[in-house]
């Protein structure tokens, strides 16, 4: 059997031009080369699998290369060059340091620093992962690193920069490599799959990008893998699979239940979705990124946001068209939230159900209602306008008939029910159930609860005090508000045509804190509950004489209760209860 290779080390960079997706920073070292300004100290840094070690090879190669090609790529001929690509080189150096991160490698270093190249002009130092070294290493290496010999370079590699000391930093000319993106990544993996005799369509390949996140190396890991799994023949389906990647089109489906206000789809797909393996938080976020990518597909001049295969491109923009950006906001908003509160659940997968319920009622709620339902809507009230001078032609001759003057109002009240039709075809769109009537039934009520002009009269002393425990039991779920209410005294004071109530609580905080947050809304509903707007709400704070003698402890409270009451003193000493 052949010795194998895996792709990520057989088709690694070996010059400028192979570089993937870090032009700028190429073209840079090339530029410094060309001119002659080479600096003592270099630092790459940015993610896994960008680049870095092998530009940081390339660099090397070119600059003690005798004979460089045209674009300063390294020959590749010369001494230097094949006694590095056979691993024998004297003049350039690699060195772990999660490995080596000691004071006493680092001394060792430091004295091969001053030895000479033997072939080419420069020592080359790569340092790989430097932010491993400890801090005795860092400061025994910076000295030598702000003044090295003439013919010494280091190049520093890491993914965390941020462990780097500033002093570090500072000797260093710094190189940020940046991600790959993935049309360059699906471009580099079709050239290798050519190569390599493999047989794979787009679609898979963007699926294979998508999973590298960025890093070339960890793509052409996935690819062998891939391959591993699927032979030189690759199908897309055998990809997801073996990648445990979720399908675009449960997120398409999904979306089309949504348009229509289907909840019950949404759930036997999301079942299906965890029969086959899946994890529900991965599957929220394949949604949100489907929405987010409906939201791109639908705005004007955000294509090449879409890293996409054209065919399902095509697909995407379909289904934005019929996607209200209105319903994509809330939408998005529904599934992020789902995503951060996820870990907060104690039943996930009802968590998850129920947003996907929330997400097939915003179109039945109004929040994104289909164009043909709004046209018929429009249609249909338009009726409900003309009635109206039909309203007005008999009131002269209510004027002259003074015997029946009650008939006008009569007639006048008729059409006010026809008015109301055009909103029961809004009210029932979507299917069996009936939840968006009952919403919408619900918003009449609680629209209808604000009191009228004509009731707002000044109540009695009486009837605030009798109604004041109506509104303590109104917030019965939040317990030390209500407690708060009910255990406060009111002081009433007529002004100016309505009744101020102050009620009182133990101490400035709680003062401050309904001042701010609950005062209006205690008065809103304290005014629903009387049935008058002249009622305004005002808190202090109840005196210090008042609450000298207030119980906190349960055994105090008991003891007060006894010393009040003797037959609940001789029931403590009967069953001789312990206070």
């Amino acid at each position: 059997m052949a010795e194998y290779i895996v792709s990520a080390r057989k088709y690694r960079p070996d010059s400028f031009s192979e570089l993937i997706g870090q032009d700028n920073i190429a073209q840079t070292l090339k530029n410094s080369i060309q001119r002659g300004k080479l600096a003592h100290a270099y630092l790459f840094c940015g993610p896994r699998g960008v680049g870095k070690t092998s530009t940081a090879r390339i660099f090397a190669k070119t600059i003690n290369c005798t004979d460089p090609g045209p674009g300063l790529e390294p020959c590749g001929h010369c001494e230097s060059c094949v006694s590095f690509q056979e691993g024998r080189s004297y003049c350039i150096h690699e060195l772990d340091a999660a490995s080596n991160n000691g004071i006493e490698d680092m001394k060792a270093l430091i004295d091969q620093v001053n030895i000479p190249p033997q072939v080419g002009k420069y020592s080359v130092f790569i340092i790989d992962e430097v932010h491993m070294l400890s801090s005795q290493a860092f400061n025994a290496f910076l000295k030598t690193l702000e003044e090295p010999p003439a013919h010494a370079i280091f190049i520093l590699a890491t993914t965390e920069k941020h462990k780097i000391l500033p002093t570090i930093l500072s000797r260093c000319q710094t190189y940020d490599f940046n991600r790959i993106s993935i049309s360059d990544m699906v471009a580099n993996l079709r050239s290798i799959a050519s190569k390599e005799g493999v047989t794979i369509d787009d679609r898979s390949l963007y699926v294979i990008a998508g999973k590298a996140d960025g890093a070339m190396r960890d793509a052409l890991t996935i690819f062998d893998q891939t391959v591993a799994f699927c032979g030189t023949d690759v199908a897309y389906d055998d990809v997801i699979r073996n990648l445990n990647v979720l399908d675009y089109e449960y997120s398409f489906r999904l979306v089309d239940c949504f348009l229509t206000g289907d909840f019950a789809q949404p759930l036997l797909i999301f079942d299906e979705i965890l029969s086959k393996g899946f994890n529900s938080l991965h599957f929220m976020a394949s949604l949100s990124s489907h929405l987010r990518d409906l939201v791109v597909a639908g705005s004007g001049g955000l294509d090449s946001l879409l890293e996409l295969p054209d065919s399902l491109r095509q697909r995407y923009l379909e289904q934005a068209s019929r996607c209200p950006l209105n319903f994509l906001y809330s939408a998005l908003a529904l599934t992020t939230a789902c995503e951060a509160e996820y870990k907060y659940a104690v039943n996930p997968r009802l968590h998850i159900e129920f947003t996907l319920m929330k997400l097939a009622w915003l179109c039945r709620q109004g929040e994104a209602p289909a164009k043909p339902v709004a046209a018929a809507a429009r249609q249909q009230a338009q009726p409900a306008e003309k009635p109206a001078p039909k309203v007005e032609k008999p009131a002269p001759k209510a004027e002259k008939a003074e015997p029946k003057p009650e008939q006008p109002e009569v007639k006048a009240e008729k059409p006010e029910p026809k008015a109301e039709k055009p909103a029961a075809p809004v009210s029932s769109r979507g299917s069996a159930l009936s939840l968006s009537a009952m919403m919408n039934r619900q918003g009449k009520t609680e629209a209808a609860k604000p009191v009228a002009p004509s009731e707002d009269i000044v109540p009695e002393d009486d009837s605030i005090r009798e109604k004041w425990n109506e509104l303590a039991q109104k917030y019965a779920s939040r317990p030390r508000l209500a407690t708060a209410l009910s255990g406060s005294k009111l002081e009433i004071a007529s002004k100016d045509g309505y009744k101020e109530v102050t009620f009182n609580v133990l101490n400035v905080a709680q003062e401050q804190w309904l001042r701010e947050k609950m005062l209006r809304s205690l008065e809103r509903d304290f005014q629903t509950i009387l049935g008058t707007g002249k009622v305004r709400l005002e808190v202090g704070i109840t005196p210090q004489e008042e609450t000298k003698d207030v119980k906190y402890m349960p055994s105090d409270q008991a003891k007060d209760l006894m010393s009040k009451n003797g037959e609940v003193r001789n029931l403590v000493r009967d069953l001789d209860l312990d206070v």
